[in-house]
């Protein structure tokens, strides 16, 4: 017998069976780049007959940007990306290489949920898969691209990565959207359920990109910003037109090939991975917020992931404190915030600049030298106080018979509110022009990581 022929004619049943996932991991990965790992693993499909060929799933590395990372691709060719007992086996075995490497993974997503006929077997190579993963967050950087529809099992795999990638053909349901569009009473495409507009409360870090080579670049900057060298960076580089105007869009434009992470949930807080004069930062820029659980719960992640991988936290303050409603006071908030300060003790190096409102637990969460800030700045325009007027204190004081209003109309004028008596208690590092945000930032960022 010919075994060299019988192994090509084996690997090209295998391209066979996975035509459509190795044309993606191409486009994801740097040319002639990619080394398949247990290739020929295969079991029996016993609903559908025939072999499940590499376990519906190829994995192996590769470099993306000239970056190495592990690869998990599920095959949609075999058993429409069915999760097996096997198949996760075959995964955590690529996680286990993926630690002990330090290495970064990419799983390509695209599965109708687990394979008919698996019984419990699945649902325990789901939880050793699972647990594997959960184990690897903040220790190797885990990215999922939503290659097409990933529903059920395979939907709680997206939610531990650092970073999910949807195009326009991405849907991630927990569910088959047909039955989450029945119960709902409508009638939506799957995208309408599952895809990156639709997806705008599931606090999932998501990024929307084109296509592959869209995620390819996304991928290997994450990864770069995530190994945070350090430039030599221009200190006096000032931003005039931030004399004029700071907003949103304004203080995000200071980062550095900056990427916005989860932009499809709570618009009025900003996430964004970048840098600042060279630097890797995470940055939280608030576009007059107030807090609700959502956003909190939005930042506490954000700060975990700073905190995981050795990230700097800014934050850039324009906060009006906690929403006040019955929807948020009946709600997770103060959990949400305990969770938060927990992980912000954490992260080592913490920077704010209060570039609007710092109104109460807008202050004291994102912006306080008692929640640990190295330093925190302030603009001359800021405001910083326990309540946002007067007619907020005087229906704060309401039952209190003996509250003067005039005193509090006198503690809570503009002039009183202004960033100078914080700083006259020593709570601000300085109070700053608006167009010398960055060079402030890049001195303290250079002073603190040394």
């Amino acid at each position: 017998m010919d075994k060299i022929k019988q192994l090509r004619e084996r690997k090209e049943l295998l391209k066979k069976a996975g035509a459509a996932v190795r044309a993606d991991i191409a486009a994801l990965t740097d040319a002639d780049s990619f080394v398949e790992l247990s290739a020929f693993s295969f079991s029996k499909d016993a609903f559908y007959g025939g072999d499940a060929q590499g376990e519906g799933v190829v994995t192996g590395f590769a470099t993306i940007g000239g970056y190495p990372h592990y690869i998990v691709a599920q095959n949609f060719e075999v058993s429409f990306g069915g999760l097996s007992k096997a198949n996760c086996e075959k995964i955590a075995k690529t996680l286990n290489a993926a630690e002990k490497n330090s290495t970064p993974v990419v799983y390509l997503l695209h599965s109708c949920g687990v394979r008919v006929g698996e019984g419990v077997n699945v649902l325990e190579g789901i939880s050793e898969l699972l647990l594997k993963a959960t184990q690897l967050k903040g220790t190797v950087l885990q990215f999922a691209v939503i290659n097409g529809e990933v529903y059920g099992s395979s939907a709680a795999l997206a939610s531990v990565c650092d970073c999910v990638f949807f195009t326009e053909k991405s849907a991630l349901c927990i569910n088959s959207p047909l039955v989450l569009s029945a119960k709902a009473g409508k009638n939506l495409k799957k995208e309408e359920v599952g895809g990156y507009a639709a997806l705008s409360r599931s606090l999932l870090p998501a990024v929307s990109v084109k296509d592959m080579k869209g995620a390819a670049s996304k991928i290997a900057q994450i990864t770069d910003l995530t190994g945070t060298p350090v430039v030599e960076a221009e200190l006096n580089a000032p931003v005039p037109a931030l004399n004029k105007r700071v907003d949103a869009a304004a203080l995000v434009a200071l980062l550095e090939n900056g990427i916005e992470l989860g932009a499809n949930s709570c618009h009025e807080i900003k996430t964004v991975l970048g840098r600042i004069g060279g630097i890797a930062v995470a940055a939280v820029v608030f576009d007059e917020a107030a807090l609700k659980v959502d956003s909190v719960k939005k930042i506490k992640n954000f700060a975990e992931f700073a905190c995981c991988y050795g990230l700097p936290l800014v934050t850039f303050v324009n906060c009006n404190g906690a929403e006040a409603t019955l929807e948020t006071n009946n709600s997770a908030l103060l959990k949400e915030i305990c969770e938060y300060l927990a992980i912000l003790d954490n992260v080592d190096v913490k920077i704010s600049v209060v570039t609007g409102k710092a109104i109460g637990l807008g202050y004291s969460l994102f912006a306080a030298k008692s929640a640990g800030f190295d330093y925190t700045y302030a603009l001359a325009t800021a405001q910083i106080s326990l309540f946002e007027n007067a007619a907020g204190a005087e229906i704060e004081y309401a039952n209190e018979k003996n509250a003067d209003k005039a005193k509090l109309q006198a503690v809570y004028a503009d002039e009183n509110a202004d960033p100078f008596n914080a700083a006259k208690n020593g709570y601000l590092d300085d109070i700053i022009e608006p167009q010398f945000i960055k060079q402030y930032l890049t001195a303290s960022l250079q002073t603190l990581i040394g």
